[in-house]
């Protein structure tokens, strides 16, 4: 019984060739994506320091930004829990997990969209330079948006294969995939929401 679980867990860790290429491919595309997003935030940071004396630069961040983080947070959480699950063949967990991520991550796209709609209604875009500020946090904001849109997509695609069957305690690359661009999109984020503290009025609460 003892080297039945012993061969069972080196099983688990074993990356099978196929898997290797394709894991090494990910973590250069997410790379890729760290340095895009952390360049934008430092030239977006570089500019609102050069702005810090605009009036509409201390415009507050929309408070649904706080639930939406929260949202951000659940979702990398289910992922994590599901990288777990498949690796002991609890398919019908897994897409459960990936499912509710994915409807999580619908929700959390409608809060960001609320929450731009009503920075983009309030003071920030009236005039003035400070105008620049408000703009820029409205692009990343979009452009994160836009790369939350393929995790959805992806955790499409990967609960429907899980639930037919496509991964097990060997060949569950994907599903670590999707957990670790979660956890990149929750700390791009997170690095964004602090830039937009540092350099706007914050949150009122």
């Amino acid at each position: 019984m003892i080297f039945f679980r012993t061969s069972q867990l080196q099983k688990s860790k074993t990356i099978l060739p196929s898997d290797k290429q394709h894991h090494i491919g990910g973590m250069l595309f997410l790379l890729s994506l760290v340095i895009f997003f952390l360049s934008s935030i430092l030239l977006y940071g570089i500019y609102a320091y050069s702005r810090r004396g605009d009036p509409q630069s201390a415009t507050p961040l929309p408070s649904m930004f706080l639930i939406s983080t929260a949202c951000l947070l659940v979702i990398s959480g289910l992922v994590h829990a599901a990288t777990r699950t498949i690796r002991r063949e609890k398919r019908l967990a897994t897409s459960l997990l990936l499912l509710i991520s994915g409807i999580t991550a619908v929700i959390f796209m409608g809060i960001q969209f609320d929450a731009m709609s009503e920075f983009l209604a309030g003071p920030a875009l009236d005039g003035g330079t400070g105008k620049g500020v408000a703009g820029m946090v409205v692009v990343l904001v979009v452009l994160h948006a836009a790369h939350v849109v393929g995790g959805v997509i992806a955790l499409a695609v990967v609960s429907i294969r899980s639930g037919l069957g496509r991964y097990d305690h060997e060949r569950h690359w994907p599903v670590d995939f999707a957990a670790q661009y979660w956890h990149f999109l929750d700390l791009v984020w997170l690095c964004m929401l602090l830039a937009f503290c540092l350099t706007t009025g914050g949150f009122v609460l």
